[in-house]
């Protein structure tokens, strides 16, 4: 039995374990500050459009640069990839540094890219690069009683 730092690969390791693949690699991204329900649905989904799932995670540098909170990201990097890493529905989990996936989505070239329902086929980071060679975007539906911002709110108000 394997444990979670088995499937938390760095940029160049992904790559490598990229070109070992064989069938279609579905792709999706995040912060997963507060991994929950509406969360794992997502990753379900998205693993079930294909043979493997890649899931990029912002690292605390990107994170910090998006406009989550200046008390963002709650749980360092590392526990949100073990986290996702620990899902069965998780093949390899890839932090990125920048703001947004498209480098790491150039590098590993999924047939597959999917984020949740909050955003459009416009406003998701890579769906051009996707698109040129071929692949699908796809747009999950979100499971409507759960988000990381309700979850705050909610906290906060107790």
């Amino acid at each position: 039995m394997g444990t979670t730092s088995n499937k938390i690969a760095t940029l160049d390791e992904a790559g490598r374990w990229r070109s070992r693949q064989q069938g279609v690699v579905v792709f999706t991204n995040g912060v997963f500050d507060l991994l929950h329900p509406g969360h794992v649905d997502c990753l379900e989904q998205a693993r079930a459009l294909g043979d493997a799932l890649v899931v990029g995670v912002n690292s605390d540098h990107s994170v910090s640069q998006l406009a989550k909170g200046s008390d963002r990201p709650f749980i360092p990097a590392i526990g949100r990839m073990r986290m996702l890493a620990a899902l069965s529905a998780v093949d390899l989990v890839v932090p990125f540094d920048e703001p947004t996936p498209h480098d790491l989505i150039q590098r590993l070239r999924p047939e597959v890219l999917c984020k949740g329902g909050d955003y459009t086929r416009d406003t998701i980071v890579g769906a051009d690069i996707i698109e040129s060679y071929g692949g699908r975007v796809v747009v999950l539906p979100l499971t409507e009683t759960y988000s990381t911002t309700h979850i705050v709110e909610t906290i906060r108000a107790t």
